[in-house]
Formats: structure tokens, sequence, C-alpha cells
């Protein structure tokens, strides 16, 4: 069977795929069609932080397929109410919607801002966001992502958005006026190369949204789940949004999404948001599975701890090799900058050489590992990345 062929022949050219068909994992490698093995370094895109065919996650999954797999929110579901409970007594939050993607949280957290703002501040709607944000793929969050390649071929966009310059509080204080209700950031720009939100800036932001009775949202669909060594972003900041998104690692790799608020602006109503899939048994199952798995095996204190091994071996790779100029990484996130636009060729010869990594622009590679990833794995990494950079 040509299952490239087949690709080409019935779905549409959004993706521009490598060419490799993945068909088993475990732990952090998975196998292809051809019985090859590959060294995962990204995980799904950040996704299965428990690895590969995790026994907990395949467990939960199959013991709750063969219960109940659906039933929709008319009715309670135990899954749905453990997942709730666990993630609002580990948080700053106080209140929980389930949905099914990323981009889902962050729509239904621009709705919440929308109305808090009509409610609270004198029918104020714009969110203010930053430049080379991602917020998700629908028309609402595109219109809140700062990347103009995102927004031509869709325009015109929502309105209702801002983007100023990320780690600049001024330029947010600048933006500010009657209409803001909200600052949506993300601690951490993933999407575009894993660029670190400054502590002066993040504190800076909560200060300026407390003072001028705005909203702080924040994105941690990539960051939340333990992937920057805490098990939000927002902790390593000593700082709590009133409102923040997860998705991505929530349920280990089955589709979920969630924005999570403070009590006293938890201002959604009966029939003002609903999700036919948020929330399932089977998702919610998974989630549940996926995240005392992250607590027992201590995969937080391991994202931490390896990722800083990991930032080291970037570092000390820079220092061996002209061909990276800068590298930036908290916890098991990190990002290479090339010195030319070679980053996809240098993805094309580690995929060849067993190695998966995913390059976020001409000059970026990045790697967002599982958080089960060990010392030795990384080495192993390291080394296949070096040969890649020499052969691009």
């Amino acid at each position: 069977m040509n299952w490239v062929d087949i690709e080409a022949k019935y779905y549409m050219k959004t993706f521009a795929r490598l060419p490799v068909i993945l068909v088993e994992g475990e732990g952090v490698r998975v196998k292809d069609v051809d019985g090859k093995f590959y060294l995962d370094m990204v995980g799904g895109i950040a996704v299965n932080i428990l690895g590969h065919g995790h026994p907990s996650l395949v467990e939960a999954i199959s013991g709750q397929a063969a219960k109940l797999i659906h039933t929709s929110n008319l009715y309670y579901t135990v899954p749905q109410l453990e997942l709730a409970e666990r993630l609002i007594e580990s948080s700053c939050a106080d209140r929980i919607f389930f949905g099914n993607s990323g981009a889902e949280a962050n729509e239904g957290a621009i709705k919440l801002a929308r109305k808090w703002g009509k409610e609270r501040r004198d029918g104020a709607f714009e969110v203010i966001s930053a430049e080379y944000s991602f917020h998700g793929r629908t028309l609402a969050t595109v219109a809140a992502t700062g990347q103009a390649k995102m927004k031509g071929p869709f325009e015109p966009m929502p309105t209702g958005f801002v983007h100023v310059p990320f780690n600049d509080l001024d330029a947010i204080k600048g933006a500010t006026n009657g209409n803001t209700c909200a600052v949506m950031l993300e601690v951490i720009q993933g999407e575009s190369g894993v660029h670190i939100g400054e502590q002066e800036y993040i504190a800076g932001v909560r200060e300026w949204c407390d003072s001028q009775n705005l909203l702080f949202i924040l994105d941690e669909i990539q960051t939340g789940l333990g992937r920057t060594g805490t098990l939000f972003g927002y902790e390593r900041y000593g700082v709590e949004p009133d409102v923040f998104t997860l998705a991505k690692g929530l349920a280990g790799g089955v589709p979920i999404g969630a924005f999570l608020s403070k009590e006293e602006v938890s201002v959604l109503a009966a029939s003002d948001h609903g999700s036919t899939f948020g929330g399932n048994p089977l998702a919610c199952a998974a989630g549940v599975a996926t995240f005392d798995a992250l607590k027992n095996e201590k995969l937080v204190e391991n994202s931490a701890a390896t990722g800083a091994y990991l930032l080291d071996k970037l570092n000390d790779l820079k220092g061996r090799s002209d061909r990276v100029t800068a590298v930036r990484g908290v916890g098991l996130m990190a990002a290479v900058d090339l010195d030319d636009e070679v980053a996809g060729a240098v993805v094309s010869t580690a995929l060849s050489k067993g190695l998966i990594l995913n390059n976020t622009g001409p000059n970026t590679v990045r790697v967002v590992p599982p958080l089960i990833i060990n010392e030795s794995e990384v080495d192993e990494a390291v080394s296949i990345l070096e040969d890649s950079l020499s052969a691009a």
C-alpha cells in the first residue's frame, strides 16, 4: 500500500509532511512502516508527555473504552469530574471547562474575556496579545496570534485584537485603552522558537492588569503540565493568571483542551458556551491517568533536571559548532538557532539518521521531547543533531 500516494490523492494540502509513516511507539521511540526506529524529540509537538505506549495510559484508555466512551455534557460523568478536581486543586484556578483542543481552549478564554469586559468593564472587548505569539487556527485565535503570515488568506480577521512586541511592558501600557478587556500571553512563545518571557515583564503585566482592571490570560497550551520544569509555566514567575488554558499534553495524546479561571472572573452562565465532545469520558480518563503518572513518576522534576542537562549539552554543541548561533530553553522545551536558513535540511538529515526534530522557522530547530526522557537519550539526540549540522 502506497500511503504517500493515498495522502496526496485524498487529503487537503495543509501539511508539508516528512517522508515517514509512523505505526508504533514505545517510550521515547517510534517505529515506521518499514521497521526503522526513531528517537522522538518532538513528542507529537509537546503532546506525548508520557512518551508512547505508557502502560497506565493504555490501561486507562482501553478500560474506559470498554465502559463508556461518550455521553455528552447533558449528564455527569466520573472521569470528567476526577480530572477537573485534580487540575483545580493543583492550580490557582477555581473553575474549568473542557474542550477538544488548544484552539478551542483559547477561543473559550476569549469568549469569557469578552463577556467579562461587557459586564465588568463597560463593554470593553479588545485583547492585547504579543507579536510572534501563537494561539490557534480558528478565526478568532488566528486573529489573536501575532503572526501576519497566518492571517492573509483568511482576511478580514475578526476585530478586537491588538498586537505589541513581546517582553515590552511599556508597549502593553501604551496599547491599553477603554476598549481593552484583557492581556493574553504565552510565558514562553513556543511556535516562534522558544522565546522566553522575562521575569520583570511577566510580573509587570500582572501588576498592570491589576491596576487597570484587566484580565490576565495565559496560554499554557505548550508550557503547562510539567514542560517547563514546574507543573504550570506561571509558577516559574511567582504570578497567578485570572484565566489560563491547557491542551497538548493534558491527556497524553488523546485530544482535549481546557480553560480555567478564578471564581471572581468566571462569568459564563448556562448556554454561554458548550461542547459536544469536550470533556468526554474517554479523553478525561486519559487525562486522569496522565496527570497521575506525571505526579507519581516525578516527571515534572525530571523535566527540570533533564531539561537543564539538555540545555547544557546544547550549549556545549554551540561551543563546538559555528553553525549554532543561539540556544534557548526552559525545562524540556528548547530551541537552537542556526547561522543560515538550513533548519529544514537539518531536520530532514536527522530524520534519516533516526532522530525526530522540528523546525519552527528557516533558522530554528526546536525540541520538546516526552517528559520521560533520560540523560543517555539526550546524549544520543545531541550527537545525531551535531552530525546533522555538519551534513546540512
